[in-house]
């Protein structure tokens, strides 16, 4: 089949030198996408420069993205072409729109007007003692999918962090109603590490727990299989 993945996290700029990211590593994407070449299916994954990648292989194309918006055009163009969606990438909920210091937003009789004006340097100054940065909401990238292309089969994500595993099922279930999702990963924060992974593969009506990330990629090889 034709598999795409995405793995890592964006990055979005604040100015040339600064940005907001998060810590995801990509190594659950690596494992998931070995498992895939592995088994013979055909993979994209989109990715990012300080994510860990796969090595080269004949059945494997790589691209690279920066931002949130970098990765929606990506996938607009490219998910028409392909059968299965796994959306493991750590997408970036706000991005930067503009910095500046307290007197200016002191003066303001209208802070929505800050979310209108962009930064013209290159370097935000830091002499400034502190700043204050207005941020404005991404799209929700996993929402649009089934837009795209409402054939495909659908994986999606869901982090949260030190929560009951009911409220986590809960919170994934309701994720796999809103995105018309075939299935939903759900993780908790605190139980991830170097050596364990745990997670909560969720459906409509069951669940499967892994506890290692090639766990995780066995039950989601295992799933795609029966879409063939």
């Amino acid at each position: 089949m034709k598999i795409l993945v995405t793995s890592g996290g964006t990055s979005e700029a604040i100015d040339r030198v600064r940005s907001i990211t998060n810590h995801s590593t990509g190594r659950l994407g690596l494992v998931i996408t070995e498992a895939l070449i592995k088994a013979g299916h055909e993979v994209c994954l989109i990715t990012t420069s300080h994510a860990i990648k796969p090595a080269s292989h004949p059945n494997l194309k790589i691209i690279e993205i920066k931002n949130t918006l970098d990765l929606l055009e990506e996938m607009r163009n490219l998910v028409k072409d392909y059968q299965v969606l796994i959306h493991s990438m750590a997408v970036s909920d706000y991005t930067p729109v503009y910095m500046t210091n307290i007197d200016e937003v002191q003066a303001s009789q209208d802070l929505s007007e800050f979310l209108t004006k962009h930064n013209t340097e290159t370097k935000i100054s830091s002499k400034e003692d502190a700043q204050i940065l207005f941020l404005k909401k991404n799209p929700k990238i996993i929402s649009l999918v089934k837009e795209w292309n409402p054939k495909i089969h659908l994986i999606g994500f869901k982090l949260l962090v030190d929560v009951s595993q009911e409220h986590l099922i809960q919170v994934a279930r309701e994720s796999l109603e809103k995105n018309q999702a075939d299935l939903i990963v759900a993780n908790d924060l605190t139980q991830i590490s170097s050596d364990q992974h745990k997670a909560y593969l969720v459906e409509k009506n069951s669940f499967q727990t892994a506890t290692s990330k090639h766990e995780i990629a066995d039950l989601l090889l295992k799933k795609i299989q029966t879409y063939e």
